[in-house]
């Protein structure tokens, strides 16, 4: 029994193990919220068959022990022997010990299922991987999303099945990209649903209201080594900072033919859009360095994953931990 569970085991890791790796190297694209819950109920089968099965196996092993150790000593004892030497609880030790193939599943989905409860209801963190969202996030910043702000989802399907509040103008939010789903995205929302908007010489309007934008001291990006423009902008509630690149013309080159792009109009000065029901306009604060709806066009609410509030560690500036807008 105990070789089959340890052969049954090893292939089970193995599994991963080469999931994990071609998932790394590129052979294939993973996605982590399936790994971790394929690993919860791995694990979880393991759990619950050495609380009901291996475990009480084990103590009977151990019982029947200390019970042929007693009878052995009671017939030496008849015997006139009282000095024998006993190893009983070494052997103890040796037969309710978990072996390795129990450690490292039964023993480790205490641990995993709090990260996936964790992970797929509350919060998930978030590794900034570019530029686009300057000067808002940096690259490398690590930071926290609320899953359950726009209601609970199931994890790995990610269907909504309580709401929540919805998204507002304003927040920066992550969501699966619409192109590709198994990639999350990370940009501000400017349009919600019945909105048009308009950005047209790098000005943009809501419903033919032009938002606030105030001037500010030019922003220095480090990582290229450049100054550039730097506003704040005000949409709904929220009041944020973005940057425009002066080199960059408005004309959005290479749109993607996405759905609904029959709702928006592109000119040599920008991009007029109409939000249908049930999507959302998302633009990066890095206004002219910014793969965004402009581009590939609106995001479903069905792959929303959460709203983006704090920044909780930067290896390169510990300043950037705090909450942001």
């Amino acid at each position: 029994m105990r070789g089959a569970m340890s052969f049954i085991t090893a292939l089970v890791l193995a599994a991963f193990v080469g999931y994990g790796a071609a998932w790394y190297f590129g052979v294939l694209e993973g996605n982590f919220s399936l790994l971790l819950f394929l690993a919860a109920v791995v694990t979880g089968i393991y759990w619950v068959a050495e609380r009901l099965y291996f475990l009480p196996q084990r103590r009977k092993a151990v019982a029947a022990l200390e019970a042929n150790a007693a009878k052995r000593q009671a017939e030496l004892a008849q015997m006139g022997i009282s000095q024998v030497d006993d190893n009983t609880a070494e052997a103890r030790s040796r037969l309710i010990m978990q072996p390795w193939w129990l450690d490292w599943t039964a023993g480790l989905f205490p641990v995993i299922i709090v990260v996936f409860l964790l992970r797929s209801f509350l919060f998930e963190p978030f590794k900034i991987p570019s530029g686009s969202m300057i000067p808002t996030l940096l690259v490398n910043d690590l930071i926290l999303v609320n899953k359950f702000h726009y209601g609970v989802r199931l994890p790995v399907i990610n269907l909504k099945v309580l709401d929540n509040h919805s998204p507002e103008r304003g927040d920066v939010m992550v969501f699966r990209y619409p192109p590709k789903p198994s990639l999350d995205y990370i940009k501000r929302v400017v349009g919600i649903p019945g909105d048009e908007v308009a950005y047209l010489n790098k000005k943009l309007t809501i419903n033919g209201k032009p938002l606030p934008k105030t001037p500010l001291p030019d922003f220095f990006d480090a990582d290229s080594m450049r100054y550039a423009k730097q506003f704040e902008e005000t949409n709904g509630a929220k009041t944020y900072r973005l940057l425009n690149d002066d080199e960059r013309p408005s004309f959005i080159a290479g749109a993607d033919n996405f759905q609904f792009r029959e709702n928006c109009r592109y000119s040599t000065e920008g991009v007029v859009c109409k939000v249908p029901e049930g999507h959302y306009f998302m633009m990066g604060d890095n206004r002219d360095n910014s793969l965004d709806s402009r581009y590939w066009g609106f995001v479903p609410e069905q792959n929303i994953v959460g709203k983006a509030f704090f920044v909780w560690m930067n290896f390169g500036s510990l300043k950037r931990i705090g909450s942001f807008d």
